[in-house]
């Protein structure tokens, strides 16, 4: 049993941990990275499966634009505990976060992903047939869906990320805490 709620920020730690567990950091290097490096999740589409107060699976939706003048949303990653993946955790995460932004008034969602597995929500590559992605990809796998019947039916062109930017840490202060830091502990060695 689990249960399905939106992210808070004392999540992140742990859904962080979980996607080192999955993914490694291979994550780092993926396409679909580049969509959502420095930006923030689309509100309201960050959630995760929890059981017994762990979080056990996450999945977010971030902003994109399919094509000039087009917005979509970006599907990714989805990640499951990997003792208990093939429980139907990801599925309802998905099912989830779909039935959020349709009731939120987005239009598509694109993902890169399996296909035989996103085909059950109606996802497909031929949603996607006018759009490509600014980084290497395997062409079967990157898929689409409309929310709204006809919202990718003329989308053309370079997927790009829309979405806020993710808040920068104050450099001159890690610098000063570091400084600081650094200075007590010579001050204590001495």
């Amino acid at each position: 049993m689990f249960d399905i709620r939106e992210e808070t920020p004392q999540d992140v730690p742990a859904r962080e941990a979980l996607l080192e567990r999955c993914f490694g950091e291979e994550r780092f290097r993926k396409t679909c990275e580049r969509l959502r490096e420095g930006r923030l999740p689309a509100d309201g589409l960050a959630l995760v499966a929890t059981r017994d107060g762990a979080v056990i699976g996450t999945v977010r939706l971030w902003h994109v634009s399919a094509g000039p003048g087009r917005p979509a949303l970006m599907l990714g990653p989805v990640a499951v505990a990997p003792e208990l993946q093939g429980l139907g955790v990801g599925a309802e995460l998905v099912r989830a976060a779909l039935a959020r932004a349709r009731a939120l008034g987005h239009r598509a969602v694109l993902l890169v992903g399996d296909a035989p597995y996103y085909a059950r929500f109606g996802f497909s590559a031929e949603a996607v047939g006018g759009l490509w992605l600014p980084g290497p990809y395997e062409a079967g796998r990157f898929l689409g869906l409309e929310l709204v019947p006809g919202a990718l039916a003329t989308a053309r062109g370079l997927v790009q990320p829309t979405g806020a930017p993710a808040p920068r840490p104050d450099l001159a202060a890690l610098v000063r805490a570091a400084a600081n830091d650094l200075g007590a502990a010579l001050l204590s060695a001495a």
